[in-house]
């Protein structure tokens, strides 16, 4: 949830060492260099603006970044910071602390996603001159804001069954549409002066991506979505899903690829079209269970029908009357029983039987234990209520961070 967001005053110029550079020391730089900006009467220094800022460049990988593109990205650090400082003071008003057990699981948790240990993440910040010190100083801001943002907020999201009942029947309706599995890096600038430095924020980052910068880490260091705590993946998505302005470079994309950075009115996106699928040809999944006499009349089978209140009776009923017997058939694609067949099945209600008909040497029916409409399997209802609780709990939380800008005295030095 935390938002790193682009410089809303300057973009700072401040030096970069590679990675035999030696370790600054943060009183000496504090002293030397002075402070950045004021948050609220709590001051951060250029030395914590530049190890963030190396830190996100670090996260880009790729090739040695040029002065311009180190310019660009310290207007992130300082934002970042800034959010920081407001979602630590927001949090000590509940007398919250986050222990260093906590800290190091974060950590661990991060580097694990890289391939990496977490003490292996910690000497690659130290190799590239970065104190480990300002990737544990953002995994504390990050698990407080998002321990109060819970705590405030959790036990009062409710999901309606209808809610759940819309998005599956949006989920059905996007299976019929053509898809696209995108990925997103989003730097949030909503003043046209700061979309200015944003545009060119992502070309650097789009340059850094093409030398081969993992687009999952920069995302999950660099983008405002909620998508980046699952490296920027938005999953399938149809043109109706997505905002308006960002449909045409998708739908004119030759193919999976980075595209060119895009504007819209609160900032920039950089997406990667990862693949495409058409709509897949409608289809229906049942599961039945036969039932069938070989006697020559109905009497048999219309006395059995007479006992079954569900599918669950079909088998017990069958094992205890002598002539008849059950069959299951599940997972069958409703084309495989033919046009008489299908007829059958799509006029009978989900847990009745059809109406009797003729089979080789007697009579039969079958009970539609489940109807599955679609290609696409869809998510469990249960998945779907806490993936619309985190929706609902990612929009408060980026409200709240806006209303504590917004009160918040942030001076620019």
């Amino acid at each position: 949830m935390v938002r790193k967001l682009i410089a809303a005053a300057v973009i700072l110029a401040l030096p970069f060492a590679g990675p035999a550079a030696a370790q600054d020391s943060a009183p000496e730089s504090l002293t030397l260099e002075g402070i950045a900006a004021v948050v609220n009467d709590r001051p951060i220094s250029f030395y914590d603006v530049r190890q963030r800022a190396r830190m996100l460049l670090l996260s880009l990988g790729g090739q040695q970044p040029t002065q311009e593109q180190v310019q660009q990205i310290t207007g992130q650090a300082l934002e970042q910071l800034i959010d920081e400082h407001l979602q630590l003071e927001k949090a000590s008003e509940f007398d919250l602390e986050i222990s260093p057990e906590e800290i190091d699981d974060a950590v661990n948790g991060m580097a694990a996603q890289s391939g990496l240990t977490g003490d292996a993440l910690k000497s690659q910040l130290l190799s590239a001159g970065i104190n480990p010190s300002s990737l544990e100083d953002q995994m504390r801001a990050e698990l407080a804001w998002n321990r109060v943002m819970s705590g405030l907020y959790g036990s009062r999201i409710r999901i309606s069954d209808n809610q759940v009942d819309d998005q599956l029947d949006q989920l059905r309706a996007a299976s019929k549409k053509t898809q696209y599995r995108i990925s997103e890096i989003f730097l949030y600038a909503p003043e046209p002066e700061t979309r200015a430095q944003a545009m060119e924020a992502a070309s650097s980052i789009i340059e850094q991506l093409k030398a081969g910068a993992d687009f999952r880490v920069a995302a999950q260091r660099l983008s405002s979505a909620p998508t980046a705590a699952t490296g920027g993946d938005m999953g399938w998505m149809s043109a109706s899903d997505l905002l308006p302005e960002l449909v045409p470079a998708i739908e004119g994309a030759p193919g999976p690829g980075l595209l060119d950075p895009i504007e819209v009115e609160s900032g920039v996106y950089i997406l990667y079209v990862q693949n495409k699928r058409e709509p897949a040809e409608a289809t229906t999944k049942v599961d039945l269970i036969r039932l069938v006499t070989k006697d020559p009349t109905d009497e048999k089978l219309v006395a059995a029908m007479d006992k079954i209140k569900s599918c669950d009776d079909v088998q017990t009923v069958a094992n205890t009357t002598t002539g008849l017997r059950a069959q299951p058939m599940d997972d069958i694609n409703i084309e495989e029983l033919g046009p008489e067949g299908k007829a059958l099945v799509e006029s009978a209600e989900v847990g009745k039987p059809t109406t009797i008909f003729a089979v080789s040497g007697g009579l039969g029916t079958m009970y539609v234990c489940r109807r599955e409409e679609g290609a696409e399997a869809l998510p469990s209802r249960d998945d779907l209520k806490s993936s619309l609780k985190g929706r609902e709990l990612n929009l408060i939380s980026e409200r709240e961070l806006r209303n504590l800008r917004r009160d918040a005295t942030i001076l620019y030095r």
